[in-house]
């Protein structure tokens, strides 16, 4: 099975995971992992299971289904078959006051059902120490990550311009690109890790339609499909001239993704006080990236250039009107929305090698969302782009 990851590096993963534990839960006895994402990350796979973590003892996955699938993609050590809980708990009988898990993304009922098998006095939640152990990515991730920034500029700053045609509606656009991305390796799917949260690539839009109020917590909108299904674009909204053109889309290679928005205008350019708001949004990201050292903070650099705007360009930043984020970018890795974000209250400074979306935009009535996003690396000279480096509005 090609594209297996390592077993040294998911020993490496492991171990960085203890040492959050033991440093910020100095008392845990057990960690159980049933979101798939998080399963991935430690075992090389994911699979209808559960993974036992526990402090003193080697870890063990135990699959329902596949464990044949599990065998064959894994090079983690220690897979063991289930058909229930009630099979694993004969197995390996552990039992304690305190169960640490990753509460952000099982179910009541899927923990009750193992509550009912696996006796804990109470359940306690793991996932900012799985979130600290993910946020710091290893030479093994950076290059996974670097290679779906490469197909994230390609298409984007090469391919696009020659998709888009007058006529074609958002949908369409959003279906040949999604064709396009996955022909130059796009992995097929972009993940959140926001509860209950489905999308397709991302925001694809014409005009207005990025400022149009989104269903979850981003600067721009979109329309979608209809209520039913507010994902990929509108059916009915048509590229004109003098659209601008918003794209705001994730790409992924082997699990890990990029998040990057880039511009264009159709036929014409925007009026010139639009585009000088969208290269001032450049300069902001610009200035964010020169601040992604280690040692500094996600709440000190968030704080520091929030001050330096006027507060005109702080009307409609990050938004449009009532419908703001509190935010300038976001971790991002096996999922687009990763901790740290740069916002307030993350005081904790940020490590080299840690990945960031840096997403400095502004709704304009009328015209739509301008600004930009790239995802960077976290050096000590600065971050380092590796989604590409043209500041968009691409007149095409």
């Amino acid at each position: 099975m090609q594209n297996k990851i390592p077993s040294g590096e998911l020993k490496k993963r492991m171990k960085y995971f203890h040492n959050n534990m033991d440093s910020k839960n100095p008392e845990w006895e057990y960690t159980v992992i049933f979101g798939k994402v998080n399963q991935y990350y430690f075992t090389g796979t994911m699979q209808d299971g559960v993974l036992i973590i526990p402090r003193d003892e080697e870890p063990v996955f135990y699959v329902r289904n596949s464990y044949e699938r599990a065998k064959d993609e894994s090079c983690f050590s220690n897979l063991k078959q289930m058909q229930s809980f009630r099979d694993a708990a004969e197995d390996c009988d552990i039992k304690g006051e305190s169960l640490y898990t990753d509460t952000e993304v099982i179910s009541y009922a899927q923990l009750k059902r193992f509550l009912k098998h696996f006796h804990f006095d109470k359940t306690l939640s793991a996932d900012r120490q799985i979130a600290d152990t993910r946020s710091v990515k290893t030479g093994y991730e950076l290059n996974l990550m670097i290679k779906s920034g490469e197909i994230h500029r390609h298409v984007t700053e090469d391919l696009v311009p020659e998709m888009l045609r007058e006529g074609m509606s958002e949908a369409e656009l959003g279906t040949e690109l999604y064709k396009v991305f996955v022909d130059e390796g796009h992995q097929g799917i972009v993940r959140f890790g926001m509860f209950d949260t489905e999308i397709m690539m991302g925001h694809i839009c014409f005009g207005d339609s990025s400022i149009y109020p989104s269903y979850f917590n981003g600067a721009s909108g979109n329309r979608g499909v209809g209520p039913y299904a507010p994902v990929l674009g509108s059916k009915e909204r048509k590229l004109k001239p003098g659209d601008l053109v918003y794209l705001d889309v994730g790409c992924g290679y082997q699990g890990y993704q990029t998040d990057k928005t880039m511009t264009y205008m159709f036929q014409k350019k925007l009026p010139e006080y639009a585009i000088d708001i969208h290269n001032k949004c450049v300069e902001i990201q610009n200035q964010i990236a020169s601040m992604l050292k280690p040692g500094n903070t996600p709440s000190e650099i968030y704080r520091s250039v929030m001050e330096s705007l006027e507060n005109d360009f702080k009307e409609n930043f990050m938004g449009y009107k009532d419908r703001k984020v509190r935010f300038l970018g976001h971790g991002i890795g096996l999922l687009i929305d990763e901790m740290p974000v740069i916002a307030k209250g993350f005081d904790d400074p940020v490590n080299e090698n840690m990945t960031f979306a840096v997403e400095p935009k502004k709704g304009i009535k009328d015209i739509g969302m301008v600004g930009i996003e790239n995802t960077f690396i976290v050096k000590e000279k600065g971050g380092i782009c590796i989604t590409g480096n043209k500041k968009g509005l691409i007149l095409v």
